[in-house]
């Protein structure tokens, strides 16, 4: 099995154990045995404890060295005849001093599979491949100085929880996904998104750490606080499972807040080949061939007020009618009268659209881009770097909804924006658009050449603007706020979850409407409406 190291196993046979989101336990395979999250986590503790106590042993055999940065803090571990004159990440003059922290070093590692000169190779395919692009030019010359170091990651590997919302409002939901072999840069001198430009790695590559892996190569020390480390192990959680939690919600604007507490971590050493010349920077996956560069300049992305969105689109949509009335013939005096009219229409619904957002102020989001060479793998055949056909990819975990169900949290299918509730959403409000034309069809016996619409003016009127108002500002409402809930039976069908009416919310509804009809003053408003509603599907029928 390629990832036999990280594997948990099963305590009554030994089996690999996978684990089940569902259940949120491992269970294996051939004997059908359970292990528990926090079980799962004291075996690679275990694990972890008895690789220290080897490699404190091993240690004594390698006189190691390391070189400390006095400017970015970076150290590096490097043998007792290499001489380090600089360091490779900010160019500042390096001070030798005796390696005695063996706790330091990990307990996996993945090899070197690319030479020095074949991820130079890599990085100048890619700068050929990009001519335009500045980086590509000023790295060209550069290449020669590429080195190759054993950056410090962890490897975690286990369950997610996750918290996760629509940022326009909605109900907060919990979703449970498991990461199955997540790296994570341990090293703060480092540009975190360019490390993850050349990434993933091929988990089936690691090795039990030994120093025989990093004779003759640089390896360099973790730095990174335990509080720093954490974070940035959840926002990498989050960031992989954002697509799915959009996907499921069927918008870009969610808030994802990831938990990672329960996965299990081992420190690992991965090789990269990296090269920094002030803001130049780059990174070859020193196993993949992946190429990642970052960009020397910030770029800029603006988010406009809801109500600025609001005026662009009335804008965009009135200028468009506005040409197309004045193309078909029409005066431009005429043309002009009647998209104004309709600018105040659609304005307050363009308003209603957007003021549900939480980006509701002017502000500039900045940021370096990350350049990437692609998903491209590369294997070694007869002693030559070619091209593989398979790629290598991050391993998530399909993400799967809890909610609360008579009593319980069970797992569930979400349905938002569906085909059938945006179809119903819609004929309701036809019906409400063209009810006096409905009843009225009913009375004249489903005469339509003697509806008379013109009964019906006031109604329409009236109708025109709340109809695209209430869909805009309560039925899209509706759809994410209160989603269809879907349970799994253990023979994997579906079935809708609904909620039981509750008794007092019923009667409650009930006394509010008795109220409203028989108790002035409202009653007299209430059945003013309904005498005049039935005014108006008398006329339309019947003229």
């Amino acid at each position: 099995m390629a990832n036999h190291i990280t594997d948990i196993h099963c305590p009554t046979c030994g089996a690999a154990a996978e684990f089940d989101i569902r259940r949120q336990e491992y269970l294996c395979g051939y004997c059908g045995g359970k292990v528990r999250i926090g079980e799962a986590i004291r075996e690679k503790q275990g694990f972890r404890a008895a690789r220290s106590a080897r490699l404190k042993q091993q240690v004594k055999n390698y006189k190691m060295f390391s070189a400390s940065c006095s400017r970015c803090g970076a150290n590096v571990i490097f043998e007792e005849n290499e001489a380090l004159s600089t360091c490779p990440f900010c160019g500042q003059s390096l001070v030798r001093k005796e390696y005695l922290h063996s706790d330091s070093l990990p307990e996996l590692v993945i090899p070197f599979r690319l030479t020095q000169e074949e991820a130079g190779q890599r990085l100048e395919d890619w700068c050929r491949k990009n001519p335009r692009k500045r980086e590509a030019r000023k790295l060209l010359p550069q290449i020669g100085k590429i080195k190759g170091f054993y950056l410090p990651y962890e490897l975690v590997r286990g369950p997610v929880h996750i918290k996760a919302s629509r940022m326009d409002g909605g109900s907060l939901y919990r979703c449970e996904g498991f990461l199955d072999g997540e790296f994570i840069n341990c090293s703060s001198q480092l540009d975190n998104l360019l490390l993850d430009g050349m990434e993933p790695f091929d988990t089936a590559d690691l090795s039990e750490f030994d120093f025989a892996y990093v004779a003759g190569q640089r390896v360099k020390i973790p730095d990174t606080d335990e509080k720093t480390l954490l974070s940035r192990r959840d926002r990498e959680a989050e960031t992989l499972y954002t697509p799915a939690v959009r996907k499921t919600f069927q918008t870009k604007a969610v808030s994802v807040k990831a938990d990672t507490s329960s996965a299990v971590r081992l420190p690992v050493l991965l090789p990269v080949y990296y090269i920094s010349e002030g803001e130049l920077q780059a990174a070859v996956n020193g196993q993949t061939g992946k190429v990642s560069v970052r960009a020397e300049k910030d770029s800029h992305f603006f988010f406009l007020p809801w109500w600025v969105k609001a005026i662009l689109a009335t804008l965009a949509f009135c200028g468009a009618f506005l040409g197309a009335v004045f193309l078909s013939g029409a005066e431009m005096g005429a043309a002009l009268l009647i998209a104004g009219a309709l600018a105040v229409f659609y304005f307050i619904v363009t308003l209603c659209l957007y003021s549900d957002t939480t980006k509701n102020r002017l502000f500039v989001v900045s940021g370096r881009q990350i350049y990437s060479s692609g998903e491209q793998n590369f294997k070694r055949e007869s002693g030559f770097l070619v091209p593989s056909e398979s790629v290598v990819r991050r391993k998530t975990a399909v993400p799967v909804f809890f909610s609360r169900v008579d009593g319980k949290d069970q797992p569930v299918t979400l349905k938002f924006a569906t085909p059938a509730r945006v179809l119903r959403m819609c004929l309701l409000a036809f019906i409400a658009l063209f009810l006096p034309v409905i009843i009225a069809l009913f009375l004249n016996g489903f005469d339509i050449r003697g509806i008379h619409l013109e009964g019906s003016a006031v109604w329409f009127c009236i109708m025109v603007p709340v109809v695209p108002i209430y869909l805009l500002k309560f039925g899209i409402v509706e759809l994410y706020k209160h989603p269809w809930v879907y349970i799994t039976d253990d023979d994997g069908r579906q079935r809708r979850f609904r909620k039981k009416p509750d008794p007092k919310t019923i009667r409650s509804a009930l006394s509010s409407v008795l109220m409203a009809m028989f108790i002035p003053p409202v009653s007299l408003a209430v059945w003013f409406g309904i005498i005049s509603f039935c005014v108006i599907c008398y006329l339309t029928a019947f003229g």
